[in-house]
């Protein structure tokens, strides 16, 4: 009777997750190696509304798989599924259920064998620790100390490992002391499935401030063409028109032809060429001849 009750109970089991599968456009894998329940949980409170999150076992996921054939190249998820999984279903765009995973880590301590989150530059200054052992081992790190106010100083700001990099056990022992935490813990997309099309986890990051800058460059590039050839568009339309306006003024000025925006500049244009001519006339009789002067006369 239990292991009947077992089976009837996987089989509920699948026959849930199939509908999760079926009602969704987006499954996504992400793996909860590092990863706290706390966390899981924050995750979940966060996209709740948006994303069901569930922790399935590997076996039964596959089973609710084979159960949706209306699903094209579902598959092909299946090699994907290995490991400690959290499965994700919803409607979002891929990339944006990714980019909110990829905000939600933490930063945590080090263990031997983690790879560094980013540059770790352990400054310069009071490490709040007494002198004794703490002094080899920062040494055997590469950090320069100084004893000073019984304490143990860093002299310089060093850097102990890039992104990237491992961290061994040393390195990771010292950092925790100096309360450094070099490593981001978060949930992390391996793989996603949308609609027939599955993702890998490097072509689900997307850098947002690289592409909002390529975005704006070229969107002014477009405002530019649509300057130099004249283009209406709801974005370049007032500058068309300011354009448009100046060369018109400038026309009419240069052409002396009155209107009711370019009438005073035309007078007052007038009236300069008037004292500048009128101010040349003395200039102009100094230089006549006394024998133009008397056939004036």
């Amino acid at each position: 009777m239990p292991s009947e009750q077992v089976l009837q109970q996987k089989m509920d089991a699948v026959e849930e997750i199939t509908k999760l599968i079926s009602q969704h456009k987006i499954v996504g894998i992400a793996n909860l190696q590092k990863v706290r329940a706390a966390q899981l949980q924050a995750f979940k409170k966060n996209l709740v509304g948006q994303v069901y999150m569930r922790v399935i076992k590997n076996t039964l996921m596959k089973l609710a798989i084979e159960n949706c054939k209306d699903k094209p190249d579902l598959k092909k998820l299946e090699e994907h599924i290995t490991g400690s999984n959290v499965y994700l279903f919803t409607d979002l765009n891929p990339f944006k259920l990714a980019l909110a995973l990829e905000r939600g880590k933490v930063k945590t301590s080090a263990k031997s064998g983690d790879i560094a989150a980013f540059d770790v530059v352990v400054p310069a200054g009071n490490t709040a620790q007494p002198p004794g052992p703490i002094i080899s081992q920062l040494n055997a790190v590469g950090l320069p100390t100084r004893i000073e106010s019984g304490s143990v100083w860093v002299r310089k700001d060093t850097l102990v490992v890039r992104k990237g990099e491992f961290i061994d056990e040393k390195l990771a022992s010292v950092l925790s002391k100096l309360g450094i935490k070099p490593v981001e813990s978060g949930l992390a997309m391996d793989v996603v499935y949308d609609d027939g099309l599955v993702i890998m986890q490097d072509q689900l990051k997307v850098d947002v401030d690289a592409t909002r800058q390529t975005i704006g460059a070229a969107q002014a590039e477009a405002f530019a063409l649509s300057l130099s050839i004249a283009y209406p568009t709801s974005e370049s339309i007032i500058a068309l028109l300011q354009v448009a306006h100046r060369e018109a003024y400038v026309l009419s000025i240069n052409a002396a032809v009155p209107t009711k925006d370019t009438i005073e500049d035309l007078i007052r244009k007038a009236h300069i060429e008037m004292l500048s001519l009128s101010s040349r006339l003395p200039t102009i009789e100094e230089k006549t001849t006394p024998a133009e002067k008397s056939e004036k006369s």
